[in-house]
């Protein structure tokens, strides 16, 4: 049986909003692949920053496994070292026999050699050219003593003038490469849209003439009841007005309809050399934008769903199960396991490693599952755990009051439950469940923080799996 050609779209801080079928945002090429394929309507990210959620899809692991538990650029080795000892994806599908190719942004460890990672042909931020513009429409923002940062903007130059198009022909000619050579291929092609600024062609721009922008219903949020870092981070945005954000919206939209179009040619290559039908294509990003919600944009601290809550869409070869939407949690370092296990491929190799979540496609599972996420807070260090269950959200904040979402009667989570006496059973269900998976991953740090002025959570962890191996600067009365 012929293998399966398998591609990797990633995207960066694209929220799952944007292919809804209720969204305003032009998405016509991966709509008609929803369309043609299986859709995870609870997909969420394993981290609310780059390089930790994707070097959990690479590895298949949480964060604090991988040690990349910040972005490369942001924080020195230190604070985030990747393990080069494990296991990935890349690795398993080239032991499949496949030729691996990665181009676009890596953002993932800091050596940029991803031969060593089974990876053949590639071009990373690294190597891709640049690609200048002329932004003659841009909002800016910035505060006293801070530089003003660019968040939006629109240039002169067209679409074939983007890093976008240039990473994906240069995807479709390695694609063409194995065809002739009849080899089956894995490809990853990763672009930095839509991430911040959010800067767009002018001709892609003006495709959403006399489209109203509206803002998310928790724009007017004043974050009460919420850690006062979100408060101050929404403060940083004073000088956005509402107009400021929904040129926002629409170059964002834009950025995302830019990628949309690549997708498009994509597809078109792969229908036009007979490839379409035995391709198997997952379609995902690393996280999401709050992009309006409680009055901020982009990411950081604040745990919303905007954030969290990913698109992912996998066209099966014969597009199998087309038109299918799953309910399921499935989670960022689950993905690459699944698909290996769709593509028949080994599985990864590691004490602990995510589970594939073919059973629950398949319908041999119904059971329950869970999606969990670690925070490490970048520059300024704020820990935060989530877990999600049954439409409930906790939120462990080790630097404030935690957090407690119905999210199915509470969707733009306005209300923060955790100090409502009614909910008291359910946070401490929650972060009994959220301590088990932190002792079961081997999060030593945190399970075993049982020192006295430590003690913040609702309910402890417990037993400790692990032994305290510091005990011995302590004296023991």
């Amino acid at each position: 049986m012929k293998k399966p050609n398998i591609i990797f779209l990633i995207q960066d801080q694209m929220q799952q909003q944007v292919v809804w079928e209720s969204s305003d945002c032009r998405m016509p090429n991966l709509r008609n692949l929803m369309a043609d394929g299986i859709c995870f309507a609870n997909a969420h990210t394993c981290n609310a920053v780059c390089s930790p959620s994707r070097a959990s899809l690479l590895t298949g692991t949480l964060p604090h496994i991988h040690g990349m538990i910040d972005c490369t650029h942001t924080v020195p080795s230190y604070r985030a070292q990747y393990d080069e000892t494990l296991d990935t994806i890349t690795r398993a599908f080239c032991d499949g026999g496949y030729d691996v190719f990665y181009y676009g942004k890596w953002h993932i460890e800091r050596t940029h050699e991803l031969d060593k990672f089974g990876i053949r042909r590639f071009e990373t931020e690294l190597h891709v050219p640049s690609f200048p513009v002329t932004v003659f429409d841009r909002v800016t923002v910035g505060n006293p003593g801070y530089a003003q940062k660019t968040v939006c903007g629109v240039f002169r130059e067209g679409e074939d003038h983007t890093e976008e198009r240039y990473i994906y022909e240069k995807a479709i000619e390695a694609m063409e490469e194995n065809r002739k050579e009849g080899r089956p291929f894995c490809g990853f092609i990763s672009t930095y849209a839509p991430h911040d600024p959010y800067c767009v062609p002018e001709e892609i721009y003006r495709l959403y003439d006399g489209v109203d922008m509206e803002l998310p219903q928790s724009f007017e949020d004043r974050l009460e009841g919420r850690p006062q870092i979100y408060r101050r981070m929404q403060e940083a945005l004073k000088g956005l007005t509402e107009d400021d954000f929904k040129k926002a919206k629409r170059c964002y939209y834009s950025y995302c309809t830019l990628v949309d179009r690549q997708i498009g040619r994509l597809v078109d290559y792969l229908k036009e050399t007979g490839q379409y039908d035995n391709t198997l294509i997952v379609c995902l990003s690393d996280h999401g934008d709050l992009m309006g919600a409680h009055r901020m944009m982009m990411k950081s601290v604040p745990p919303f769903e905007e954030v969290y809550r990913i698109p992912l869409i996998m066209k099966l070869p014969g597009q199998e199960m087309a038109g299918r939407q799953f309910d399921f949690y499935i989670n960022t370092w689950e993905i690459g396991p699944t698909v290996l296990e769709l593509a028949g491929c080994r599985k990864l190799k590691g004490s602990w490693t995510g589970g594939s979540m073919v059973p629950w496609i398949r319908g041999e599972k119904t059971d329950g599952h869970y999606c969990f996420a670690e925070f490490f807070g970048q520059r300024y260090a704020f820990t935060q755990r989530i877990y999600w269950e049954d439409n409930m959200k906790y939120v462990f904040n080790a630097f404030a009051q935690d957090e407690l979402y119905d999210l199915e009667a509470d969707p733009w989570e306005m209300a923060n439950l955790a100090d409502n006496p009614a909910y008291e059973a359910k946070k401490r269900e929650l972060c009994a469940r959220m301590w088990e998976l932190v002792k079961e991953s081997g999060d030593v740090s945190l399970a075993d923080a049982e020192y006295a002025p430590l003690q913040i959570a609702p309910v402890g962890p417990g037993e400790k799996k692990i032994a305290n191996g510091y005990s011995i600067y302590n004296k023991n009365f």
